[in-house]
């Protein structure tokens, strides 16, 4: 039976300031789009029909006024807090904790609003079209509630000239996540170098090596595992509770060890664009208009 509802979760509640501004509402199309416009248009193209933003509650009135009121027409919106304060049962917010607990966390506080097949995506980040329909039709052909996607990107589509990247380094096997090795990605002289953030050596990847953009597709029960999870979580954590993060990736492979579910890739020939740095804005903006003059969005993305 084929999957009629589908919800695209978008996780903002990290909105970054590296390049001294909001990712999020840094615009980028020649109408003054953002990179989470044509994220949202994309996905209403695959079949998507709801979105839940995953935001700090401070910054609800910004995301309603701009991205909420030109897409509250065209497709159903909720917004979801992530607060430090929501907590298991017998853990409080610890005193000097200020960064959210992480991806796996922010995903959880949708919790209420979800209650279909949905993808998960990071908000500053151009996913490309392919992507998006890869997903839908994993969400709408899977019907186990134990199998999980990633659409997998070739690492040469996730690269920018102008500086390293953080990539999760996938190793698949009968087209099953086994592992993913997070880590620092830079191409210098048609070398592409990865290294791992827990501190392991450097090692070299080939062009197609497949690597996660944290675009993953999920069924509503993997709310009550990262749940059921998160107190063991905070416990294993005490030394480090004002820096520890909860990470999806995390819990993809501890499903796995468990034998709880497994995570199927699925291979796009999709090219990422992004803001990593200020740098990578003018590149960000040259593609979108390249994609607009070949007829993939119109001059102006919300008006046919």
């Amino acid at each position: 039976m084929k999957q009629e509802n589908l919800t695209l979760l978008i996780m903002a509640a990290g909105m970054g300031s590296r390049f001294g501004g909001l990712k999020q509402i840094e615009p980028v199309g020649p109408n003054g789009e953002f990179i989470i416009d044509y994220s949202i248009y994309d996905a209403i193209q695959a079949g998507f029909n709801k979105v839940v933003f995953v935001i700090k509650e401070e910054n609800y009135d910004i995301f309603k006024e701009t991205i909420g009121s030109r897409i509250e027409d065209k497709i159903q919106v909720e917004y979801a807090f992530q607060r430090l304060e929501d907590l298991p049962n017998g853990f409080e917010k610890p005193e000097g904790r200020e960064k959210p607990w992480g991806t796996a966390h922010a995903i959880l506080s949708a919790k209420d609003y979800i209650h279909e097949p949905f993808a998960v995506i990071n908000s500053d980040d151009f996913y490309g079209r392919d992507a998006y329909f890869v997903m839908s039709h994993f969400l709408k052909d899977q019907n186990s509630q134990n199998e999980y996607g990633l659409v997998g990107y070739q690492a040469k589509n996730t690269l920018t000239e102008n500086g390293s990247v953080k990539r999760g380094i996938c190793k698949v096997e009968g087209n099953y996540l086994q592992e993913i090795v997070e880590s620092s990605v830079i191409e210098e002289n048609s070398i592409i170098t990865a290294t791992p953030l827990n501190g392991n050596p450097p090692f070299t990847i080939d062009a197609d090596t497949c690597v996660s953009m944290n675009m993953l597709g999920f069924r509503p029960n993997i709310f009550s595992y990262i749940e059921k999870n998160f107190s063991a979580f905070l416990k294993e954590n005490q030394n480090d509770i004002l820096k520890c993060e909860y990470l999806i990736p995390d819990i993809l492979l501890q499903a796995t060890k468990e034998n709880y579910a497994k995570t199927k890739v699925l291979p796009t020939i999709a090219k990422w664009e992004g803001v990593t740095y200020k740098e990578d804005k003018e590149q960000v903006v040259k593609a979108i208009q390249k994609l607009v003059d070949e007829g993939v969005y119109s001059q102006n993305l919300w008006i046919k």
